[in-house]
């Protein structure tokens, strides 16, 4: 994964609340929905590579755009 530097420090928390969140129910501790963990990956992936993929200086590092 490529990206610039905010986005993969965004991207980097997203998944570390995400992976705290699970530990919090792996531990008994909260109940989170019900919903499994490959599919919250697969949500917060998606959020990610969205969001990097309007992002000016991620295009301007793949080569798909003048970094504004």
């Amino acid at each position: 994964m490529m990206g610039c530097n905010k986005c993969m420090q965004m991207g980097g928390a997203t998944f570390l609340i995400l992976g705290l969140a699970y530990l919090a129910v792996d531990l008994g501790w909260w109940d989170f929905w019900n919903i499994s963990w490959w599919t919250a990956l697969f949500v917060v992936w998606g959020i990610g590579s969205w969001g990097s993929s309007k992002c000016p200086d991620c295009m301007a590092m793949r080569g798909m755009g003048k970094k504004r």
